[in-house]
């Protein structure tokens, strides 16, 4: 592989690659490489933080003792922030790149949100377990989840007073888009849920009493369906596929969505909805390889955040800045924006958060200031953030740069520059890049980061 190709393909099934380990990889065929990316995420390792005090607390609450609820949920509020920081970390420093960012690309489809820490923190596990599995045990995992039995009222959903919010998501959201489906379906599906529901372990409980045992058509089939009959009508339909297809190739290959190679990986996930199969066939296509689908996306706040992490190891002195941060930037992990999820490609770049991120490497890892030069709703809330009576709570970042040096043994600032920067380069930043050669590796870094073409991959 070129070492352009092996970089595209860190870029896209994680958080980018160093030179050297780039370099590293340069003998080896595409399958190889390839291979190896799958290799290091063929297992499962759950992210979790320390419930135990939460657990405790919760032995023998009195649901109508409202101080103590409150002052519960409060608390798991905060263990929502700590597994979202958690997981943040961990983006920076796996080596099973592919599953997390298969667990990212999964948290934006099937889009939950809950402040009860030991629901969501198992909701998230679930997405991670089967982020590389098969798609229609996946679906029915998520559908049995207690957060999202929740999150869209499943447990409202019951004989002769049917919800239909879950029904209509699964199919709109989740399985096969807008228009694919009617509402005599979304009638029938929600009748096949009825009595989904959970315990307060977050285990899932089917409630016979709750369930509705009679006939339904859904999709011009008929039975005494339940919701697992439901799920797998759905799959029946290529048109599933082809969404879920269109998806991936939005986030792992181009904005711009191909038909005819959606249509090819679509043909291949119909055939028995593996999703390890289908990517690897994404990653080993020449498509994908394509000038075309190289340094022409934006990254997401994840993506950029993270990758920063990655070059250089960095830690935050207080971490609820981390979740601040995330908020200015427009991804805040574990707390979607509604039910559709962040749009993502251009709607992550405005006048502000562009002005964010270019100052971000500088304010990271050379104690840097963001200069106010005009007003937005950034610079507003960063100045409320820094005034006087906030003064202790200013961003405060331990850069590693001692591991930098270790990692770039040897690396000049051209080579440095050739694993960061995949996107066409402009005249302007080319004149820029020449006298940066001067500079010493970690100054280099710092403003190859600050550059424009950064925000692509």
């Amino acid at each position: 592989m070129t070492s352009k190709e092996i970089i595209h393909l860190y870029n896209r099934t994680g958080f980018g690659i160093s030179y050297l380990e780039m370099k590293a990889l340069q003998s080896e065929s595409r399958v190889s490489v390839v291979n190896e990316v799958f290799r290091n995420s063929a297992t499962f390792t759950p992210l979790q933080v320390d419930i135990s005090e939460l657990r405790s607390k919760m032995k023998g609450l009195n649901m109508k003792d409202r101080k103590k609820v409150r002052s519960l949920v409060k608390d798991s509020t905060k263990k929502v922030h700590e597994l979202n920081i958690a997981w943040i970390y961990r983006l920076g420093a796996t080596k099973k790149l592919l599953r997390e960012k298969m667990t990212l690309f999964w948290a934006n489809h099937f889009v939950c949100h809950d402040k009860n820490i030991l629901h969501i923190q198992q909701y998230n596990n679930t997405l991670r377990k089967h982020a590389l599995g098969n798609f229609k045990d996946f679906v029915i995992a998520i559908a049995k989840e207690a957060s999202m039995i929740k999150y869209l009222n499943t447990k409202q959903n019951r004989k002769k007073k049917p919800n239909e919010n879950f029904a209509r998501e699964l199919m709109e959201l989740f399985t096969l888009g807008r228009d694919q489906y009617a509402e005599k379906d979304i009638k029938e599906a929600a009748r096949a849920f009825t009595g989904w529901n959970h315990d307060i372990r977050g285990e899932f409980r089917f409630r016979r009493f709750q369930h509705d045992y009679e006939e339904k058509t859904f999709f011009g089939e008929t039975g005494t369906f339940g919701g697992e009959e439901i799920i797998e009508i759905i799959l029946k339909k290529k048109q599933c596929a082809t969404f879920i297809c269109e998806k991936i190739y939005k986030y792992f290959v181009n904005d711009q969505i191909d038909a005819s190679h959606v249509a090819e990986m679509a043909t291949m996930f119909y055939k028995d909805y593996d999703i390890e199969n289908l990517m690897r066939f994404v990653f080993l296509s020449d498509w994908f390889y394509d000038e075309k689908n190289i340094g022409t996306k934006i990254k997401s706040p994840m993506e950029f955040l993270v990758g920063i992490h990655r070059v250089v190891p960095m830690r935050f002195e207080k971490e609820r800045e981390l979740v601040y941060l995330q908020k200015l930037l427009g991804q805040h992990l574990l707390f979607p924006p509604n039910v559709a999820g962040w749009k993502g490609g251009r709607n992550w770049i405005n006048p502000n958060t562009m002005m964010l991120r270019l100052n971000l490497p500088s304010v990271l890892l050379a104690n840097g200031i963001i200069a106010l030069d005009e007003k937005g709703a950034f610079e507003d809330d960063f100045q409320r953030f820094n005034t006087r009576k906030n003064r202790q709570r200013k961003l405060k970042v331990k850069a590693d740069w001692e591991t930098f040096t270790t990692q770039q043994k040897n690396v000049t600032p051209e080579q440095l520059q050739n694993a960061l920067l995949v996107s066409p380069i402009n005249k302007g930043t080319e004149e820029y890049l020449e006298k940066l050669k001067e500079q010493n590796l970690k100054e280099s870094c710092i403003q190859l980061m600050s550059l424009p073409e950064y925000q692509l991959c």
